[in-house]
């Protein structure tokens, strides 16, 4: 893992080093270009692979889908078998362990409880003359949820997805998961029921998302899709953009810590690693003021890998994208911070609510030892869909909003009209537009 002393670099060239790739300039790794080369008998990118799937769904529909759920998640359903049924239900409750399913209830509370309080409302408010002005918030009829599933499984991930599409008052939930030996892990089916999921299809990957796009025999077409995975679902969401809304473009998992003298190595390390394990693409960066701590915390995290279950994913994530950068002060931490607009920001510091305020680009922030980046993966409340990539500069964290839409409401009577009257025909006339001055002089 790399350790950055900015005093030694322009901060230019610090700027850089923490500035990621796009998720469409990642890389495929050779087994994963190996694996393709065996499925479509030639070297093809992850985009033409995904555009030959969104293709051969958008014409084919449920038949395309079988064939790409056959040839890559190893599964041969015919597409009345694509919907998981009752029994599947039961099944994944009789083999469930009682303290997860309690876990997993509270966390959904919890979920729902921060939702509920973050609902916007609709609102009208009179102007002169009579005239009202307002705005109405209308919960999208259908969404599509895509939860990750296939070399783990996600349950946590259906209730950060589905809850605020519940609270937002969505008539339809559909939830697309790749399935595993032809199943889906029993605790995601039981979090989705939790949730309030109407219908959860085996189908995963870029069919999946190609299938809520345009619909097919089987699979309904949605208004919007949600929900992260991996880089052929998200260009799949890309492709499909337009034809239907998506919330976000995701990619690999990402932390970035902002750290001084009082922070704790043992919990910095740890918290790095929590996003290492996820993906060989993740990134862990921590920006500190403390040279100390950089070489503690550089130890620590090798101690600590040593440890781990999935150390291979996660010493290649360290290896590859790993980085502690010795800033000048902590304000120039929170500058560099900023500047890589983090999924997550976690502030190890003595003082964390006075950085708070100089935070502008993270997906969440997390203040404090005690509020350890997982802590909003799986029980705090807000959703842990956020933006990746450096889109933290524009992009929101999924929630309530995103599955709702904005209508504007205007009524003017005569007198509001007239009093406008005169304006509104020299903006038209002034941009060509005659009939439109005209709808307002035929009033007069």
């Amino acid at each position: 893992m790399d350790i950055i002393d900015v005093s030694k670099i322009s901060e230019r060239k610090a700027e850089d080093l923490l500035k990621k790739p796009a998720f469409d300039e990642v890389e495929l790794s050779p087994k994963i270009r190996e694996a393709n080369r065996k499925l479509y008998g030639k070297d093809m990118t992850a985009k033409e692979i995904v555009d030959m799937i969104v293709d051969d769904v958008r014409n084919d529909g449920d038949k395309a889908v079988q064939k790409y759920t056959k040839l890559i998640d190893r599964t041969d359903l015919n597409p009345y078998e694509f919907l998981v049924t009752d029994s599947e239900y039961e099944d994944a409750k009789k083999n469930a362990d009682s303290a997860v399913v309690k876990a997993l209830e509270k966390a959904a509370e919890n979920v729902r409880r921060y939702h509920e309080e973050q609902k916007p409302e609709s609102w009208m408010s009179y102007r002169s003359h009579g005239s009202i002005l307002g705005q109405s918030l209308v919960p999208l009829d259908k969404v599509g949820i895509y939860v990750p599933g296939g070399t783990a499984a996600y349950p946590s991930s259906v209730l950060m997805n589905a809850i605020p599409a519940s609270v937002a008052g969505v008539g339809e939930i559909v939830m697309m998961c790749p399935p595993k030996n032809g199943k889906i892990n029993p605790y995601v089916l039981i979090a989705a029921k939790i949730a309030g999921v109407s219908r959860i299809y085996k189908i995963g990957g870029a069919q999946a998302i190609a299938a809520l796009a345009f619909g097919t025999e089987t699979i309904p077409r949605v208004d919007k899709i949600a929900g992260p995975g991996n880089i052929f679902v998200t260009l799949a969401k890309k492709a499909v953009y337009g034809h239907v809304d998506i919330d976000m473009l995701a990619g690999p998992s990402e932390i970035l810590i902002v750290a001084d003298d009082s922070a704790d190595p043992v919990y910095t390390a740890a918290d790095m690693l929590s996003q290492a394990e996820h993906d060989v693409l993740a990134s862990s960066i921590v920006i500190t003021d403390s040279a100390k701590l950089a070489e503690k915390v550089a130890k620590e995290a090798e101690k600590q890998l040593q440890q781990l279950p999935r150390e291979g994913i996660a010493r290649a994530s360290i290896e590859r994208n790993g980085k502690i950068v010795i800033a000048e002060d902590i304000m120039q931490a929170v500058r560099l911070a900023n500047i890589s607009a983090p999924e997550h920001m976690e502030l190890l510091v003595r003082q964390p609510f006075q950085l708070l305020p100089y935070i502008t680009h993270a997906g969440a922030v997390f203040l404090g030892a005690y509020s350890p980046e997982p802590l909003g993966d799986y029980m705090a409340g807000p959703s842990h869909v956020l933006p990746t990539g450096g889109t933290a500069r524009c992009y929101s964290v999924l929630n309530v909003e995103t599955f709702m839409k904005r209508t504007s409401i205007i009524s003017y009577t005569q007198p509001a009209l007239m009093e406008a009257a005169d304006d509104i025909i020299c903006l038209a006339e002034a941009e060509g537009l005659q009939a439109h001055a005209n709808a307002i002089k035929i009033r007069k």
